[in-house]
């Protein structure tokens, strides 16, 4: 892959309405997929969402992603990148979704 959203991001390339669409309708096309196999990236940021001059995404960087089979499990709320991180963990929640990627 050529990039990621963060260089674009950082660069300030103008992107058309069209290309913001685009690239967003790709991002929750993969998030459904991983959710629906009950997966949760957990460290979703745009330095981990790669992009091609096409304006083709890829996900990446699945290390601290983890299967959630069970509601009641527990996670550990030291995850996601501090900037990124959703409301739910920030609030030590150790029970949470696939929302948080969100």
């Amino acid at each position: 892959m050529a990039s990621d959203l963060y260089k674009v991001i950082k660069e300030m390339e103008e992107l058309s309405d069209d290309h913001i669409k685009y690239m967003s309708y790709q991002i929750a096309k993969g998030l459904h997929y991983m959710h629906s196999a009950n997966v949760i990236h957990r460290d979703l940021k745009p330095s981990n969402i790669l992009t091609t001059e096409e304006c083709d995404i890829k996900l990446c960087d699945f290390g601290l992603s983890r299967t959630v089979e069970d509601p009641d499990d527990i996670l550990t709320e030291y995850v996601v990148t501090r900037y990124y991180r959703a409301p739910e963990i920030m609030l030590s929640s150790n029970s949470y979704s696939t929302a948080v990627d969100l």
